[in-house]
């Protein structure tokens, strides 16, 4: 598990590279070790790291749901969407491509350092494909303990009977699920904020209509106006994008 998590998280960070890795694969067949000139050891071969990186891509998909703030952002969006009353405007696709672009502005720390001590090195040549490995996991594990809260980091690391000194001593496969538990916590408690107002104004309004003898006319075609009308009047996507926004500890180094 430990394994497919860092194969993973490579991928994520040295896509890039598939197309020039792919390039410059010899042409003598496939060999599985290979040591470069002037270099102490043996490293993967380039066919066998351009497997490992495809292979990888497999997970990305989890990758992005369990390591980024993605799950968070689209889960605030996708109640804020239910508590305006609308069922399928914005469309899902929309509102998934709107939570990963504001994923990746949040975690632009994360990729800044991921390129500048990951990608570059290894393209130069600087490094090898084991130390790329090393080096990918410290940005998005300081993001991930910058976002965990306590009480999940705690269950996880008890449940594992594991003992650690330092939080950097964490394995991922112990981070990961409190990362991602904390990440549910938080944005329930964001949705919670934002759909009372709207809440209210559907009370309000269902007790005018009753007030009035108008049992038969449905609540939501007076009061979804209304949200709607209160939504833009207060730039309410510029509140709530920018409280998604706000609510991610920067992590140390971003």
């Amino acid at each position: 598990m430990r394994r497919f998590i860092s194969l993973g998280l490579l991928s994520c960070v040295l896509l890039v590279l598939g197309s020039q890795v792919v390039a410059a694969a010899p042409p003598d067949g496939i060999t599985l070790m290979s040591s470069a000139p002037g270099t102490v050891g043996e490293t993967y071969s380039l066919n066998v790291q351009t497997l490992l990186m495809v292979t990888g891509l497999a997970f990305l998909p989890g990758l992005l749901l369990l390591m980024t703030g993605f799950t968070r952002i689209i889960i605030v969006l996708s109640v804020l969407r239910q508590a305006l009353g609308l069922q399928t405007t914005p469309p899902n696709m929309v509102l998934a491509a709107l939570a990963l672009a504001l994923t990746v502005f949040v975690m632009r720390g994360v990729i800044q350092q991921e390129q500048n001590n990951v990608v570059q090195p290894y393209l130069a040549g600087q490094i090898s494909f084991d130390s790329a490995m090393t080096a990918a996991k410290p940005p998005i594990q300081n993001f991930m303990l910058a976002q965990t809260r306590a009480d999940p980091l705690h269950l996880f690391v008890d449940l594992s009977g594991g003992h650690y000194k330092e939080l950097h001593e964490i394995p991922l496969t112990v981070l990961v699920p409190a990362f991602a538990t904390s990440e549910l916590e938080t944005a329930f408690q964001i949705s919670f904020l934002i759909y009372i107002p709207f809440v209210l104004i559907d009370l309000a309004v269902a007790s005018v209509l009753m007030s009035l003898g108008m049992i038969m006319v449905s609540p939501t075609l007076i009061s979804l106006p209304l949200k709607l009308l209160m939504f833009v009047s207060i730039h309410g996507w510029v509140l709530v994008l920018g409280s998604i926004a706000n609510s991610f500890v920067i992590a140390p180094g971003s």
